[in-house]
């Protein structure tokens, strides 16, 4: 899969950027830690006390030995498909498992005592990534630096910026760049359900190009860091509009730039100050900055890295991504169905993001919790301006074998006070995503192709 991306698009001249404001890196002796009492992203190899999060393995790069992946497009059989939960949390029994719970997840068993519960599974730590991927992390803890403040970094792509963190700011540069399949080319439904069971429909088509793995790794991230094609097909109201999106490593030399093509007018006009807390998709129940639970330019919140903390949280999300899954069974009312759910304990990392003074933004309060193998967001706490909860949603990530890293699946965002919830990036009645295709170009992420796409 070869791309050039110089001459491609219509903000070349924005691909190459200069340096601002740095912060220092790790200490030779601390970088001297990655894969030996951490692994190479950083993560504590070892396990926790009791023996419930287990050491580190790392065995698998790809596809496990026994397990038959079709590639690109199929299903992603489970490799833990004969373990059972060691045990649920309930309403009833929370209290002695509250300390490794969010505020979330206990605020979800309290409201819906009758249908919330959280399946606790054996932990697991057996995927890794690619060696270069590896190299690029050792590479980036000597080196990389903050850039204007923390609105980018300067650093290589296709590694964790800041594999041993010193702060929020640098933790939140590793959530925005993750380890990322180099595509993502397929159709999601989204199924907003309400309190009285009834549900509103939508589907979204994802074409996502990342510049940061595979043939990009190791160049400076300067410049354009991911490219998105989002073709709105349900409901029909909205059927045909089209939106593309240019995400820069530093927003603050080049905010998050998009356009959209309108099926009515015909036309192409670009979206002013896109992102944030404009809603996306069915119901509104959702931000644009709250995909991956969090994405876009930090600006608006001071960001403060509350430590470390053992969780149940979503993890090996495979049966969720299961073919077999039929909406009907899995969309009831106050919750998805648990028992489709798998969680495990793992050490995250809890971020929180407090709205600075003259700033606006829906959210008031975010808390995030990133997992430390992946440094992928899985779940999020957001409060409104009163500081009560309001809504909390969590990611369900597996490991896509092919692109070897962690694919983002099923996302539930629940409103606590409505009493409903959104569940996005559904594909169990339709197609799997293509990760890791050879489709998509640079080239088709321009305004001439998105009139075209419109068509």
């Amino acid at each position: 899969m070869k791309h050039t991306i110089l001459g491609a698009l219509p903000l070349a001249a924005t691909l190459m950027l200069g340096s601002g404001l740095a912060l220092g890196a790790a200490s030779p002796a601390d970088v001297e830690k990655l894969g030996r009492e951490l692994t190479c992203l950083g993560a504590e190899k070892a396990g926790n006390a009791d023996g419930s999060i287990p050491p580190y393995s790392g065995k698998w790069l790809g596809t496990p030995p026994g397990l038959k992946f079709d590639g690109v497009g199929a299903r992603h059989p489970d490799p833990y498909a004969g373990e059972k939960p060691l045990f649920t949390i309930t309403a009833q029994n929370m209290a002695q498992y509250e300390a490794r719970l969010s505020d979330g997840q206990k605020a979800l068993l309290h409201k819906y005592p009758a249908s919330f519960a959280i399946p606790v599974y054996p932990s697991h730590r057996d995927f890794r990534y690619d060696d270069y991927r590896c190299e690029i992390a050792r590479k980036n803890a000597a080196s990389a630096e903050l850039e204007d403040g923390n609105m980018g970094e300067r650093a290589l792509r296709g590694g964790t910026p800041f594999p041993i963190p010193k702060n929020g700011d640098e933790v939140l540069r590793n959530i925005l760049l993750p380890a990322y399949a180099a595509e993502e080319d397929g159709e999601y439904d989204q199924a907003v359900v309400y309190q009285d069971g009834k549900i509103a429909w939508g589907r979204m088509r994802f074409e996502i190009l990342d510049l940061t793995g595979d043939q990009y790794a190791g160049q400076p991230t300067d410049g354009v860091f991911a490219l998105s094609r989002v073709t709105t097909l349900k409901p029909d109201r909205d059927k045909g509009q089209v939106s593309l999106t240019y995400t820069y490593f530093n927003e603050a030399k080049n905010p998050q730039t998009s356009w959209q093509y309108n099926p009515g007018t015909r036309r192409v006009r670009q979206s002013p100050g896109y992102g944030f807390d404009i809603p996306l998709g069915v119901g509104g129940f959702r931000t644009i900055d709250d995909d991956r639970l969090f994405n876009g330019s930090p600006e608006r919140y001071s960001w403060k890295l509350l430590g470390k903390r053992e969780m149940y949280i979503p993890y090996n999300g495979y049966r969720l991504e299961a073919e077999g899954v039929k909406y009907a069974d899995l969309l009831k009312p106050g919750s998805i169905d648990p028992s489709v759910m798998r969680y495990e304990l793992h050490r995250v990392w809890v971020l929180e993001a407090t709205l600075k003074e003259g700033y606006r933004h829906q959210y008031a309060k975010r808390v995030l919790y990133i997992d430390e193998d992946t440094w992928n967001a899985i779940m999020a706490d957001n409060y409104d301006a009163h500081g009560e909860l309001w809504r909390t949603n969590f990611l369900n990530a597996y490991y896509a074998y092919g692109a070897k890293v962690f694919q983002a699946g099923v996302t539930v965002y629940h409103d606590l006070i409505a009493g409903s919830y959104l569940a996005d990036r559904l594909t169990n009645e339709g197609a799997a995503p293509q990760v890791n295709g050879d489709r998509l170009k640079p080239f088709m992420f321009t305004t001439d192709m998105l009139r075209q796409a419109g068509k």
